[in-house]
Formats: C-alpha cells, sequence, structure tokens
C-alpha cells in the first residue's frame, strides 16, 4: 500500500473537498461529476446507490444548493407531496425502500415523465431490485441510470478520519491513519463507528491516541 504520509503531501486535500466539505475520491468522484453534468443527462431518472453514510445525502444536499429542487422521504410520500412537486424541476427521494405507497410512487413517475422533470432516488439497494408488486412500477425502475458509490478507499477513508478527528479537536499523525487503513473494514458506518468510539475511548483514558487505542478500538 502507498505510504500515506507521502500521499498527503502529493495530494492536494483542500481541492479535493467539495461543497460542505464533501471529500472526492475515486469512489464517488463518478457520481458527483454525473450530477454536475445536469440537465445533459442521458435520462430523467437517477438512482444513487449506496451504503448508510456513504454521502448519498450530501451529494443530493450539494446538486439542490445548485439547482431548484425539492427533496421528500421516501418513506413519508403522501399524495401532497405530487401536488407540491409541480414547481420543481427536480425531485430528489431520499431512502427509497419497498416499505413505500407504490400508486404514489407510480404517480409521481408519470408525472416526472409528462412533465419533463428531472428525479434522484437515493437507496441502498438499486431500485430494479427492490421487491415491488406493481409490475408497472417494476418496469419503471428498469428506466433509472444506476450510479452506485463504491466502498471507501485509502484516499477517502484517510479524508474521513482526518476530517472527523480534527472536528473534534483530536490530532492524529499520518502513521497512525496508515495503520487503521490497513485493518479497518471497508465500510462507512464501520469508519464512522470507529471514529465514535476512539474519540470516548481518549476522553475516557484522559490520554492522546496511540497504537494501543487504535489496536483496543479495532478488536485486536
Amino acid at each position: 500500500m502507498r505510504d500515506l504520509d507521502q500521499t498527503i503531501i502529493k495530494f492536494d486535500y483542500d481541492k479535493n473537498f467539495k461543497d460542505e466539505d464533501f471529500f472526492l475520491s475515486r469512489s464517488n468522484k463518478h457520481v458527483f461529476d454525473f450530477l454536475n453534468k445536469w440537465p445533459k443527462w442521458e435520462r430523467n431518472f437517477v438512482n444513487v446507490i449506496g451504503e448508510k453514510l456513504s454521502g448519498k445525502t450530501h451529494l443530493t444536499n450539494i446538486f439542490l444548493q445548485k439547482n431548484k429542487g425539492i427533496k421528500i422521504e421516501g418513506k413519508s410520500l403522501q399524495n401532497d407531496d405530487l401536488k407540491k412537486i409541480k414547481i420543481y424541476e427536480n425531485i430528489v427521494i431520499e431512502n427509497l425502500s419497498s416499505d413505500v405507497d407504490e400508486k404514489l410512487l407510480y404517480g409521481l413517475f408519470n408525472l416526472i415523465e409528462q412533465d419533463n422533470k428531472f428525479i434522484i432516488i437515493t437507496s441502498v439497494e438499486p431500485i430494479v431490485n427492490l421487491t415491488f408488486v406493481l409490475k408497472d412500477l417494476r418496469s419503471r425502475a428498469k428506466n433509472f441510470i444506476l450510479l452506485n458509490i463504491e466502498k471507501p478507499d485509502d484516499e477517502l477513508i484517510f479524508a474521513i478520519i482526518l476530517k472527523n478527528l480534527s472536528d473534534r479537536q483530536i490530532a492524529l499523525d499520518g502513521k497512525f491513519i496508515e495503520f487503521i487503513i490497513k485493518r479497518i473494514e471497508r465500510s462507512y458506518s464501520k469508519i464512522y463507528d470507529f471514529i465514535y468510539k476512539i474519540d470516548q475511548l481518549s476522553l475516557k483514558k484522559k490520554k492522546s491516541i496511540d497504537f494501543k487505542i487504535i489496536k483496543e478500538v479495532l478488536g485486536e
């Protein structure tokens, strides 16, 4: 693996933070770049897929800051929302799952197509994999462009740990982060869980973070 102490010198760290401290890496840049091409999309239906804490909400917030639109929570979709969206060109449905009113969702898709609007749906699973009962809805789900946020790479893990610990006024040497990256599970939720635990443990022990504390949090 690359020496991350050297990487952070070579890598233009500041330039890779885009809008509200969203860090770009190979894991997510393709999604960020695609959304920035709006309205020059091949289709008006887009599904941003990623595990919890992978940055889906962050990306849609950045998108809506630049382009007028409305955001609705998937499980909270109601009849009134179909009226609300009429004045917006861009609609974001967050955290879509199979637990949704299918008739309303199908009506929403029809409205998007009829009025030539744009829709971004965020979900953990691809929309085509959701177990919809309505056959027409399953068919519509196949029209979506699928954009998958990949598992965090070394650069992104480095940035997430560095940024979040810095926000907690915790300084951590690059050699410690390199040690963590070699051992931590490639999961956004596990990374944030690690950050929380190491913060709590360092406060409890009232000492700076060292290899012993890191190993304890990693379960080694």
